[in-house]
This record gives C-alpha cells, sequence and structure tokens, in this order.
C-alpha cells in the first residue's frame, strides 16, 4: 500500500524501490566505472552496504607516512636511474634527476622547467659555475629534505642553494656558519655573506668583528683587507676596544703589512681621519703621530693633527670644532650608574648600570642603606655618596662605594645634616653645596679635601637652596634654581675656588625646583623641574629645557623633553646628555631620553629596570 511505504533509503528510495532495482546493477556499475569504486575504498573504511545505512556520514583516510613513502620510492627511482628524464651537467659531474622533483623543490628549476625556457625539453642541462658537488647534495636534498653541513664546503653549499633558491638550506647553513665565528674567520663570513644577500648573516659576522676586533686586527683576514674594507670597520662606533689609541695602533698594523702598496697619500689621509685624534691623549699625538714620518708630508694628515692639536689647546673653541672625530666610540665611553632615588615603596637602593653599546640597564649592586635626596661624585674612580635623608631624619653620613670590588667604605661626615642637596667636583675636591638640615633651608657649603680626608666650611651662597642643580662648567661650580622654602627659584650663581666667593648669574627663564642640571660643549643646561608651591605640590612638571651660555651670560630655550617631569637623573655620557627617570606627578618613569647638543634632538635608549625619581647618575670610564 502507498501509505505504509517504509523509511527512505539511498537517494530518496523507499525499501520496495531497493528491492525491485536489478539484482547485478552494482557489479555492473563497478566494473564500469572502476575508479569511482577505488575512491570510494580509499576514502573510507565502511562497506558500501553499511554506507547506506548511513546516508549522512563521511570519512576521509589520510596516510601520515604517505608522502614521506612516495619520496623514498622516488629516491629508489633515483638511485636506480629509473623514469629520470633530465641530466644537469656541472662542470664533469653529470647528476640524474625527476624534473617534477626538482620542480617541487626548488623554485630555480621551477622557472626552468615551466616557463616555456629553451632547457624545458632538453635531456641534458648545463648548469655553468656551478660546484659539481654542491649540486649532487641539494638534488639528493629536494628527494630526502636531507643534506651534510661541512665546515670545509658549506659556503659552496650556501652558495649553491642561494642560485637554486633552496631557502630552508640557506637558512640551516647560515645559522652553521653563525656558530662557527671566529677572530680568524669573521671578516672572510661577513664579507661572503654580503655577496650572497644574507642579510642576517651579515650582520652578526659584522657584529662579532666589532665585538672581537682587538683580536680580529692580530689575524691576517684584518691585515689583508682592501683599503676601502678598513675604512667601513674604522668608520664604526660600535668597535669594542679599550681605547682611542687603541684603533690607530690597528691602522698601522694593517699600513705596515704592505708598506709599500699602502704608503699612498690619498689612503693613509682617509684612514686616518677615520681614527678619533681630538679624543687622543695629547702625548700620544706627540709621540706616536705628529712625529711619524708616514704623515709628515702629507698634507692632509697633517691638518688632521692640527685639528686634534687644537682641540686641547683650545678647550673653550671645543663647541665650534665638533666633527664625527669628536665623537666618542661606544666602547669608551664607561658605564653610566643610576644610583637609589625615590619609587613607589619610597626608597630605591639598588644600583643600575648602562651598556652604550648593548643599550641595556643591569643591576649591579645595593647601596648600604636607604637614602633619599642624597648627593652622588666620582672622586679616585669611586662613587661617594653625601647626605640625604632615611625616610626618619636627615644625614650627614658619607660613603663611597668601589665598583671593582664591590665594596662600600664610611668616610668622615660632613658637619651639616643635608637632603636635597647638589654635589660637584672641582679640581680635586667634592663640593655639597645646599639642602635642608631637616629644621631650615641652607646656603652654606662645604668642601671635602680627598689628600686630607676632612671636610671645611666655604663661602656661602648668596641664597637658600634646597632641591638645587649643581654642575662645574669652566673651573667654576655652579648653583641653578631649587626652592627656598616659600617659593622656587630662578637664580642661579657661580662659586670661584680660587676667590672662595659666589657670584651671581643671569637668571633662568622660569622658577625650578627639582632641576635636573648638566654640561656638554660648554654650556650649562637645566632640565624640567616644578614651579610648584610648597602649599600645591602635585602641580605640573616641566617639560622645557632651557641653555646658559657663561660667555654671554644668557639663558635660551631648547627643545623640549617628551613628558614633563622633575627628580632628573642628568649626566654628560660620551658627547650627549642622558635623562634618566623623573616624577611626572602620578608615576616615577623609567624613561631614559638622550639629548642631542649638536641636533638638537632628542631620542630615547633602553628604560630603566625600577622607575625612579632623584637618582644620581655618575659615568665611570674604562
Amino acid at each position: 500500500m502507498a501509505g505504509n511505504a517504509g523509511p527512505a533509503g539511498p537517494a530518496g528510495q523507499t525499501q520496495s524501490d531497493v528491492a525491485t532495482a536489478p539484482a547485478n546493477e552494482e557489479t555492473q556499475d563497478a566494473r564500469s566505472e572502476p575508479s569511482v569504486l577505488a575512491a570510494r575504498d580509499t576514502c573510507s573504511e565502511y562497506s558500501l552496504s553499511s554506507m547506506s545505512a548511513q546516508s549522512t556520514g563521511e570519512e576521509c583516510f589520510r596516510s601520515p607516512c604517505h608522502a614521506e613513502s612516495s619520496m623514498a620510492r622516488m629516491e629508489s627511482y633515483l638511485q636506480l636511474n629509473q623514469l629520470t628524464d633530465v641530466i644537469l651537467v656541472a662542470g664533469s659531474k653529470r647528476i640524474p634527476a625527476h624534473r617534477l622533483i626538482l620542480c617541487a623543490g626548488s623554485e630555480y628549476f621551477s622557472a626552468m622547467f615551466t616557463s616555456g625556457l629553451r632547457e624545458t625539453n632538453q635531456s641534458e642541462v648545463e648548469l655553468q659555475f656551478v660546484d659539481g658537488n654542491a649540486l649532487s647534495s641539494l638534488v639528493q636534498y629536494c628527494y630526502t629534505g636531507r643534506v651534510e653541513l661541512r665546515e670545509d664546503t658549506v659556503e659552496t653549499l650556501l652558495a649553491t642553494a642561494c642560485l637554486l633558491q633552496l631557502p630552508a638550506v640557506v637558512a640551516a647553513c647560515c645559522a652553521f656558519l653563525k656558530r662557527q665565528l671566529h677572530p680568524s674567520n669573521c671578516i672572510g663570513i661577513s664579507l661572503f655573506a654580503d655577496q650572497q644577500g644574507c642579510v642576517d648573516l651579515q650582520l652578526a659576522a659584522y657584529a662579532y668583528t666589532t665585538e672581537h676586533f682587538m683580536e680580529v686586527v692580530c689575524n691576517q683576514e684584518f691585515l689583508q683587507l682592501s683599503a676601502e674594507e678598513v675604512a667601513k670597520l674604522l668608520a664604526s662606533d660600535d668597535l669594542n676596544v679599550p681605547s682611542e689609541e687603541a684603533v690607530f695602533l690597528a691602522l698601522m698594523g694593517w699600513v705596515k703589512h704592505d708598506l709599500t702598496n699602502r704608503k699612498n697619500d690619498l689612503v693613509l689621509a682617509n684612514l686616518l681621519g677615520l681614527v678619533k685624534m681630538p679624543l687622543l691623549p695629547p702625548s700620544f699625538i706627540a709621540d706616536h703621530i705628529e712625529t711619524n714620518p708616514l704623515f709628515k708630508d702629507v698634507r692632509a694628515c697633517q691638518d688632521l693633527i692640527m685639528e686634534a692639536l687644537k682641540y686641547h689647546l683650545l678647550p673653550e673653541r671645543r663647541p665650534l670644532l665638533q666633527s664625527p672625530r669628536t665623537h666618542p666610540r661606544k666602547s669608551t665611553v664607561g658605564f653610566l650608574y643610576a644610583i637609589g632615588g625615590m619609587y613607589a615603596k619610597k626608597g630605591a637602593t639598588n644600583i643600575e648600570r648602562y651598556n652604550l653599546r648593548s643599550d641595556s640597564w643591569h643591576h649591579v649592586d645595593e647601596m648600604n642603606g636607604r637614602r633619599l635626596q642624597f648627593g652622588v661624585a666620582v672622586v679616585d674612580g669611586k662613587i661617594f655618596v653625601v647626605g640625604g635623608r632615611d625616610g626618619l631624619k636627615t644625614l650627614n653620613t658619607v660613603e663611597y662605594y668601589d665598583p671593582a670590588t664591590k665594596t662600600w667604605i664610611f668616610l668622615p661626615p660632613m658637619s651639616t645634616h643635608r637632603h636635597g642637596l647638589g654635589v660637584g667636583v672641582l679640581e680635586g675636591p667634592l663640593y655639597a653645596v645646599g639642602g635642608h638640615d631637616g629644621w631650615s633651608y641652607l646656603n652654606t657649603v662645604e668642601r671635602w679635601d680627598p689628600q686630607s680626608s676632612q671636610w671645611s666650611y666655604v663661602a656661602p651662597m648668596a641664597y637658600q637652596r634646597s632641591t638645587v642643580g649643581v654642575a662645574v662648567l669652566n673651573n667654576k661650580l655652579y648653583a641653578v634654581g631649587g626652592r627656598d622654602g616659600s617659593s622656587c627659584l630662578r637664580s642661579v650663581e657661580c662659586y670661584d675656588p680660587h676667590t672662595n666667593k659666589w657670584m651671581p648669574c643671569s637668571p633662568m627663564l622660569k622658577r625650578r625646583g627639582g632641576v635636573g642640571v648638566g654640561v656638554a660643549n660648554g654650556y650649562l643646561y637645566a632640565m624640567g623641574g616644578h614651579d610648584a608651591p610648597a602649599s600645591n605640590p602635585s602641580a605640573s612638571r616641566f617639560d622645557c629645557v632651557e641653555r646658559y651660555d657663561p660667555k654671554t651670560d644668557t639663558w635660551t630655550m631648547v627643545a623640549s623633553m617628551s613628558h614633563g617631569k622633575d627628580g632628573i637623573g642628568v649626566v654628560l655620557f660620551g658627547d650627549k646628555l642622558f635623562c634618566v627617570g623623573g616624577y611626572d606627578g602620578q608615576h616615577y618613569k623609567t624613561l631614559v631620553e638622550v639629548y642631542d647638543p649638536q641636533t638638537n634632538e632628542w631620542t630615547q635608549a633602553a628604560p630603566l629596570n625600577t622607575g625612579r625619581a632623584g637618582t644620581c647618575l655618575v659615568v665611570l670610564k674604562n
């Protein structure tokens, strides 16, 4: 009966429809369409009868080792020279292969055999200027995905892999060569990588060369370089050298290695111009350069020597004598230390050190105890920490830190307890200027004599100053801004140790408490700070910077910092002013901004590990 039809079968047929179908229909279909049946068998592990019972189910089987087993079969065909359809010829080497495998493995061969080039139908293809052994290894790689890397053949293999456009092999060869870098081969690897367009390898080899420059210059690769390649090295500020003297001696070693061919006036002048001669000690210039017969009759060399001597003889003209030769190499400027300060947990006691070559800060030690608003200076290679407050009381204690032994030593205390003071070293002695004793603002100044290890008072300032900026310029001690209890100050005064007198200078354009000060190229810079009355400590901080010219006794605004802040640590590091940390009214900053006096521009260096304000900065030379 029509009303009693059973559930639908495959393709919407009823059970009765299926039953009345010809019994041999499926068999006939299978004979006429064997490929369809085979496809069904490979795409499902169910029989056709079970599929008919599950009309909505589908599965696809994937063999996990199909590609590998297929390539292994192709490799066996290659070994037996079966079904090969092309022979690659490189020198005396004849390498049979399958076009399909080559095209699948190499963009180079794919373009050769599928783009209608003449090689498409050639049974033999000759590759000129290709190493046969390297080509054979890379053809084998197309079948197996494996290639042997050896120190004596890896460069040839890399060059061939670059030609055949095998990026995975190129990357493996580059990684292998990076692990083989040594002072005796780094220059050669750098030049080779440059030829092959392997940028990462070239940069790694060049960085290794600059890092190990003192060892590299003792090897044949350096001595055999062309003048152009030597010039590229000497022009780098990344050379890891203890001093500029080492660069000059390396140059002389290269010249003397082939004196006959390298004693060329133009070459000598060009290479000597890459030595930062103004930064050499005058005695070294006199003993090793001025009297050197190689330079005696070369006018351009004599001009360079005169430039360097003027830089030393006329220090007041140094701002006018700036050039790439007065810009120090990163390794010769020493290290920058950031000591203590205030942060979210009130008092930071850690000491961080900044490496200009690596642009990184690292924790090196801890202070002896908690100090806030203290002063720091370098005397005889030791870091002196003076005064401050410990959170409960104002201190008069003084101690120094020896970076070589990582030890702290206490010294005789100041006569006056001081926090918010400024310190500076002038012609040997250390001065502690102004501050607050816990009761009142101070205008008194004490001097530490390293010979007698004693403190004594010198002439007081005209104004009481706490959070004062102190710097040394042209053999005078400057006290800049600060606050006197009622307001922040614009006033500036300078101290002459020979007359024991303070003299007034032109005031700043802005009142600045918590000001950061630094000296560069004969100018004094005042950075950031605030003009907040004691009753409103949350008032905004300054981002503006002004520069003082002692010759004209005038202040001029220059490029501003990126953020307004006070409590900035400022110091000349190399030929740039580093401005570290600070407080913007809400956050203790990790920001490190770098001011270039030559370009009047700001950049950023790596941030501090710990945000802080009032950190004290010093530079220790190598």
